[in-house]
């Protein structure tokens, strides 16, 4: 996720951004700091919306998995 970029680009606090998407603080927290394995698609929405975002490749970066013999 890239969300603590656009926050400290765009001068936001979670609790802000928090206030403007209708996102729990708790949750932006978590994918500011990366460590939110899954993220709901609806709840991005809310994020690129508040942010007048519309494209999501501003808020992430899809990495793909190495895959392992076992996969």
């Amino acid at each position: 996720m890239k969300l603590n970029e656009v926050m400290t680009e765009r001068g936001l606090t979670q609790m802000k951004l928090a206030e403007m998407s209708g996102v729990r603080q708790a949750a932006i927290s978590e994918m500011s700091r990366n460590i939110r394995e899954q993220v709901n698609l609806r709840t991005l929405i809310k994020i690129a919306d508040a942010l007048d975002i519309d494209d999501l490749s501003e808020l992430m970066v899809i990495e793909k998995k190495e895959s392992s013999e076992s996969d």
